[in-house]
């Protein structure tokens, strides 16, 4: 079943490490929704099948009006078949999140978030430039679950300089003890022409460390494994039965939808994606001339792209899906390319596939690469 992604691109502080497509200038919003609200329309016929989770990401969807949100939700269901258990997340920051609001979301059909704490330690909540507070991270899960929500999740960020790994299993420790049902957790990456690039680059900030970034994964890894969290994706760890289907569905080939400037759609032959201005992407759709580009996948991009995401999850590279994307002959080739990282510990093999083991996942994306087959 397939997925609808909408991109809310609208935030109230430019966080230092984000190079996601967003606007801290909130003039525009209506005109923004009103052409996501006309997107949605023009593209009802590119899904037939019936949708089984729609995700509200960002930007901040949680800083938009409910009302707004609604009329989305209004005319997705106008265009699409909805699943009448389809999940349906949005993003929220800790500070927008009141009871009032929480059962407005509820009400419209919100049955998930997925919670911008980052960290629980003020200092470097601000080092990030977050517009919250620890304090409001713990009001924010309280409100949710008096509204009702059990199936939310929680980002972390480690590695973060100056964060001690005594730090990081706090921060751990406190999402644990709080019973989070999701957790997704990822190192601090620096990325090209984010400010923390270039705080970095004039000496204002200082620079990661992948030793103790290694370091923290490794905690990460033990204390949610002893705590009953099924670490199903490299960065994604839940509690039985909150796995995220709309993620999980990315990563298993499932066709989607992107709603939105920037948003990515793949139909299962072709990967499109939205112009990232505002201004472009509005004018564009509302004079019926989408802004956009596309690329045909090869044969070999789908094989690669199969090898990415399936070696980050806890299912593996999986050999029939190796036959079904390239014959007996790339499972043979495969076979042979994955023998030194079975050697080496870092792959275990079973019948149904090969997947990585805990030393191996400090390797994920060096060892897909290695078995990507070059056009």
């Amino acid at each position: 079943m397939a997925g609808i992604y909408i991109h809310i691109p609208f935030c109230r502080k430019a966080c230092h490490y984000c190079n996601f497509h967003f606007s801290t200038s909130l003039q525009n919003v209506p005109e923004v929704l009103k052409a996501i609200e006309t997107e949605i329309e023009l593209r009802s016929g590119e899904v037939v099948e019936t949708i089984k989770t729609i995700y509200f990401g960002g930007g901040t969807p949680s800083l938009i009006d409910t009302n707004a949100i609604e009329r989305i939700l209004v005319q997705v269901r106008k265009h699409f078949t909805i699943h009448p258990d389809a999940e349906i997340t949005l993003e929220a920051n800790p500070d927008d999140i009141t009871i009032e609001k929480a059962n407005d979301w509820k009400s419209i059909g919100i049955n998930r978030f997925s919670i911008g704490i980052q960290s629980f330690a003020d200092e470097f909540l601000v080092w990030m430039n977050r517009a919250h507070n620890a304090k409001q991270s713990f009001t924010a899960i309280d409100t949710i679950r008096k509204a009702g929500f059990e199936n939310f999740s929680i980002d972390l960020i480690y590695g973060t300089p100056g964060q001690s790994l005594t730090g990081w299993r706090e921060d751990l420790q406190t999402a644990i003890d709080l019973k989070v049902p999701h957790l997704s957790c990822y190192a601090l990456t620096i990325e090209e022409k984010t400010a923390l690039y270039h705080l970095i680059q004039k000496g204002e900030k200082e620079a990661v460390s992948q030793d103790e970034q290694a370091e923290r994964f490794q905690l990460l890894m033990q204390l949610c494994s002893t705590a009953g969290y099924h670490h199903y994706e490299i960065s994604n760890l839940a509690l039985a039965g909150f796995e995220s289907q709309h993620n999980s569905a990315y990563w298993e080939g499932v066709p989607y939808l992107g709603i939105g400037p920037s948003a990515h759609s793949y139909d299962g032959k072709m990967r499109k994606w939205n112009i990232a201005n505002n201004s472009s992407y509005t004018k564009g759709i509302l004079n019926n001339n989408p802004q956009f580009e596309e690329e045909l996948l090869s044969d070999n991009d789908k094989f690669n792209e199969y090898c990415m995401t399936a070696i980050r999850r806890s299912k593996g590279i999986e050999k029939q899906k190796i036959i079904s994307l390239g014959g007996a002959d790339r499972l043979l080739v495969v076979n042979e390319m994955i023998k030194p990282y079975i050697n080496s510990g870092r792959i275990r093999e079973d019948l149904d596939g090969w997947k990585l083991t805990n030393e191996g996942k400090f390797f994920a994306d060096g060892i897909a690469a290695s078995l990507f087959i070059i056009d």
